[in-house]
């Protein structure tokens, strides 16, 4: 069977993450996208060469693309912009709010031409006047959206450790293409959406929210605890390894101070019996159960854990990632070799997608020049 997204045409003029992520599933789905870059090239291909030589950033969001180099400064470039645009379904663009319009790409323009294109601006603040033209990377959305704030040890804010704000901003487009591509199906007419950095992180700071407008308080920065669950924790093991156990409900904490840990009585202790109690008394409850699991090895806690039925998971390096059990692979063509990649996260059972390659810079210019010349 053809990928459901086969025949259609995406036109992405693009950089760094959000938008290269959203296209790069558009890709993985059967679209052709034909990423336009400056020719400089998208400033992620900068960010190291970690990748066989490229950037792990760029490798990571752009393979199955057509790279096409245009000066969008030059007429007869913007000419074949327009003429590209005007066959194609969906275009994705990021760049600093007011750029589109400014080169005659606005959106709203775009789709008054061309009734079935769906449009997608994506930012960093939204239209909001008073930040719209503010530079918005990911650690500066993450700390202004608060995640920063209930991220890290109590000593201090924190960073999540992978560019959250653009993940999660390129999956919400990537997600809001696909419900416009099925009511385009219904009603002929494409679409404009806007996404931003911004809005992505503040939907998932939802929690936090509600929790400090419903009780006065923010949650506490726990570091590897969970601030309104407990015991929710690392803990450190005999042989330098940390085990992280979570407990949700009652009946889960029975069954591991009985048969984990050997404490039956636990549950009817005062301080110990509800999740209520135990978090008020987080210090003694956690330092308790580190006293116990301090002597199990990594074998031994994995043993005792899983037939308690409790849940847990091991505080794991990148190097134990690489080679975890769960992990899958696909290996992508570069412009010279290859580079295996964790594989993409959903799978479709009975079909195996074959990985699209990292495209050189330009790569496809001539081509592209050729079919849509004037």
């Amino acid at each position: 069977m053809a990928p459901p997204l086969s025949g259609l045409l995406v036109v992405a003029l693009e950089q760094a993450v959000a938008a290269p992520l959203c296209t790069g599933r558009l890709a993985e789905g059967g679209a052709r996208v034909i990423k336009i870059e400056r020719p400089g090239g998208d400033f992620a291909r900068g960010y190291d060469t970690a990748a066989g030589g490229l950037s792990s950033y760029f490798v990571w969001c752009n393979r199955g693309k057509e790279s096409v180099v245009l000066d969008l400064k030059a007429a007869e470039d913007r000419a074949l912009l327009a003429r590209i645009l005007a066959r194609a379904d969906v275009f994705v663009q990021n760049l600093a709010p007011g750029a589109a319009e400014r080169l005659g790409f606005g959106s709203a323009a775009l789709r008054a031409r061309h009734p079935r294109l769906i449009t997608v601006d994506i930012s960093g603040y939204g239209e909001a006047p008073e930040l719209a033209q503010r530079k918005a990377y990911d650690l500066l959305v993450q700390a202004e959206a608060g995640l920063a704030a209930i991220t890290g040890h109590p000593a201090g804010p924190g960073r999540v450790g992978v560019s959250v704000a653009d993940i999660a901003c390129g999956m919400n487009a990537h997600a809001a293409v696909l419900e416009a591509l099925i009511a385009r199906e219904r009603t002929g007419r494409g679409a404009g959406i806007a996404v931003s950095l911004f809005d992505s992180l503040a939907d998932w700071m939802n929690v936090p929210l509600l929790f400090l407008e419903g009780t006065g308080r923010a949650p506490a920065r726990v570091g590897l605890a969970h601030p309104s669950i407990c015991p929710y924790g690392a803990f450190p093991l005999a042989d330098g390894a940390s085990v992280l156990i979570g407990i949700q409900n009652e009946r889960e904490w029975a069954a591991f101070c009985a048969l984990a840990l050997g404490r039956p009585e636990w549950p009817a202790r005062e301080g110990f019996r509800s999740n209520a109690e135990r978090v008020a008394n987080r210090a003694l409850v956690d330092g308790e159960i580190a006293a116990i699991l301090g002597g199990w090895t990594r074998a031994e806690a994995e043993a005792r854990l899983a037939a308690a039925g409790t849940a847990f998971g091991f505080v794991n390096e990148v190097a134990d990632l690489a080679r975890h059990p769960a992990l899958r692979r696909v290996s992508v063509p570069l412009p010279e070799g290859w580079v295996s990649l964790a594989a993409p996260p959903v799978r479709w059972r009975g079909e195996a997608r074959k990985a699209g390659a990292v495209p050189a810079l330009g790569q496809h210019t001539a081509a592209v020049r050729a079919e849509f010349a004037a």
